[in-house]
């Protein structure tokens, strides 16, 4: 089955493009990427892939506005991104979770920022909490739950505010395999129709392949190319011809 966003969420004003233009990233006395070109399109999940330490994250905190580049320029819908905004979500491989707020409270936190009356936010945060099954954990705190239930939790609440871009650093890199697949299907489940576009940082090729629109490669600090990914998207197409030779492609690009 094909869970790509529809061709109305993906043109979405729910989505927003990002762009990074000939930009340099990372500290002053430590380039981590330099000349970077790439557009990402409203409703796209753009997935960068390429080894630990080559500016995977710098770059995800750059199009966060947490991070400036260096020289030339981060966009959001051609507009330059100078610093955090509230359209803009980030999802982090720790889960981040207020350890002393329950996971209700936790998802209703966004919405309490947009000035959302009590009940409102109760009213969202339980939709969510029901969507990515953990309407029964509702009133429990974080560290009562095991560590896919947080992630649950922490996408939820990042969906909640209704965010035009969802930007995730390895969310799912410090759970178990079979956890970690749950979670990749959960995200390609509630994204499905939002119209958000995300960019997914990960090292792992086969998590790349499966949730991105396309894949973006870094190595050697720069972006070395943007491959489309053959659809739809099924676990049991491992073995399409496309597929195979793309992940070989990925691979051989990433030296690996």
């Amino acid at each position: 089955m094909d869970t790509r966003p529809s061709a109305a969420a993906r043109t979405s004003p729910r989505g927003t493009g990002l762009a990074l233009r000939d930009a340099t990233l990372g500290r002053p006395d430590a380039p981590a990427l330099t000349g970077v070109d790439v557009d990402v399109s409203p409703g796209e999940i753009l997935a960068v892939v390429g080894p630990s330490g080559c500016g995977k994250s710098t770059l995800l905190r750059t199009l966060a506005g947490l991070l400036p580049p260096l020289a030339g320029a981060a966009e959001q819908d051609g507009r330059r991104i100078d610093g955090p905004g509230a359209d803009r979500a980030l999802v982090f491989q720790e889960d981040a979770l207020l350890p002393w707020r329950t996971l209700r409270a936790n998802v209703e936190l966004p919405l309490a920022i947009q000035g959302l009356p009590r009940a409102q936010r109760r009213e969202q945060a339980a939709a969510w909490l029901e969507r990515v099954g953990l309407a029964a954990q509702a009133r429990q705190l974080p560290h009562r739950v095991s560590g896919g239930q947080r992630q649950r939790a922490q996408l939820a609440r990042a969906l909640a505010g209704r965010p035009r871009a969802v930007l995730m650093d390895e969310p799912f890199g410090a759970l178990d395999a079979q956890t970690r697949a749950g979670m990749q299907d959960l995200l390609v489940e509630v994204l499905n129709g939002t119209g958000a576009t995300v960019v997914f940082v990960t090292h792992d090729v086969d998590e790349a392949l499966f949730l991105g629109d396309r894949v973006a490669l870094l190595g050697a600090g720069r972006l070395t190319a943007v491959r489309d990914v053959p659809r739809p998207r099924d676990r049991s197409a491992h073995d399409d011809p496309a597929r195979v030779a793309l992940r070989h492609d990925v691979l051989t690009s990433l030296g690996t």
